[in-house]
């Protein structure tokens, strides 16, 4: 008997939850342990886990099909591409920016890739995925779908410019990975002609349930392998640089010393004009960077701008509003960090909206937040009860099980 499609989608939701508890060794299986120190941006890595189900709570072939047939998508979030031959996006875009849904099948049908972009945006599942993964890497997470139909191919050789986690899903793909460029820039433009001639370092075959890390930079493409459809995931890092903190520093001290806000010497774009003067107040400038910059500053603010552009999983907060606030609860997996004390107060940085609560309430927050689980019970006096619904208004911490 055929499971109704609701359970089924309880299930997958209740198996996401038990594997985001540790999303990188549920990609990466044992080879979890050292990938910090001796694989992140430095080189891939390609993990079989003999699992073909493993991704599936994720995203299926059929819930692809179900997208395209059911949501309203324009321009932009559906993309379809064939190394064989360009296809123009008025192919299967209305004038009015709509998806036309019958000539993505006919492009798909004839091979093109089907490509659904930033479907974290609109789909819980992966958007608790990604959520995960940014507990790590301090990062924005991202997913781009890839669907291929046999024997064809979607991209041309090239390199990414963030790192990437591929989830084969279903079906394979045939991947050829070639030299790798050393940390190439976020807006670098790539050259066809520089992976003109190149010779694969290594070649192999993601079957459903594998997964890899590419780091940015490194050059590879990817054919369908076998006779069925491949579907894979793509979770991409954008990372925040050394340069783009190093930055940040340099601006604060530039706002705080007058010295750096005086003008460049007059003629400075004349010719013949002498640069000593001017090289000697640049090394003065430089001095003061050195002797005034500072670190803890500006990674608090490039912290507290990624925490609180993230948006927590909300689903069940409309259902949940009417209902009394009992039963087991867990922190969910986002981003967050408190400020020092200062005045008996805590402020707590998070997304949907800062926290503040006195510090006699740490201890109950450090409990709400630990990723243990919780009754609701455990919070029933006033002060720590308030605190106990804002983190629940705000997405941060949630019901065992999903209302």
């Amino acid at each position: 008997m055929a499971e109704p499609a609701g359970n089924s989608e309880a299930l997958a939701a209740a198996a996401v939850s038990v594997l985001l508890e540790d999303p990188l060794k549920w990609l990466l299986g044992d080879a979890a342990k050292g990938f910090m120190g001796d694989v992140y941006e430095q080189k891939s890595v390609i993990i079989a886990h003999s699992d073909p189900a493993r991704f599936l709570p994720l995203l299926s072939i059929a819930g692809v099909d179900r997208i395209v047939a059911e949501r309203d998508l324009r321009e932009g979030q559906l993309v379809i591409a064939n190394a064989a031959h360009e296809i123009s996006a008025d192919t299967y875009v209305t004038p009015s920016g709509a998806i036309d849904r019958a000539a993505v099948a006919q492009c798909y049908r004839k091979g093109g890739t089907i490509i659904l972009n930033q479907l974290h945006q609109s789909d819980l599942k992966l958007a608790d995925f990604c959520q995960a993964l940014e507990r790590i890497f301090s990062c924005h997470v991202q997913t781009n779908i890839y669907m291929t139909p046999p024997n064809n191919q979607g991209f041309h050789t090239h390199y990414d410019k963030h790192d990437v986690f591929i989830l084969q899903v279903e079906g394979e793909k045939s991947w050829r990975l070639y030299d790798q460029v050393d940390a190439p820039y976020r807006g670098e433009g790539f050259q066809r002609e520089e992976v003109e001639g190149l010779e694969p370092t290594e070649t192999f075959v993601l079957k459903a349930g594998d997964c890899a890390y590419v780091p940015r930079g490194k050059i590879h493409d990817a054919l369908t392998h076998g006779d069925e459809p491949s579907l894979h995931i793509t979770c991409g890092l954008i990372v925040r640089t050394w340069a783009e903190l190093m930055l940040e520093a340099v601006s604060e001290v530039c706002v705080e010393e007058a010295a750096f806000r005086r003008s460049l010497p007059a003629g400075f774009a004349t010719p013949g004009f002498d640069q000593t003067q001017a090289r000697n107040i640049f090394e003065k400038l430089m001095g003061l960077v050195t002797e005034k910059a500072r670190m803890g500053p500006s990674l608090d603010l490039m912290s507290d701008a990624l925490i609180r552009s993230r948006e927590p999983n909300m689903l069940g907060a409309i259902v949940r509003a009417t209902r009394p606030i009992e039963g087991q609860y867990r922190a969910a997996p986002s981003l967050w960090r408190f400020e020092p004390e200062e005045d008996g107060k805590i402020l707590m940085i998070a997304p949907n909206g800062d926290v503040t609560f006195t510090t006699d309430l740490k201890a109950s927050a450090d409990r709400m937040l630990s990723g243990e689980t919780f009754d609701a019970a455990e919070f029933a006096e006033a002060s720590a009860r308030s605190l106990f619904e804002k983190l629940l208004a705000r997405g941060l911490v949630g019901p065992v099980v999903r209302s």
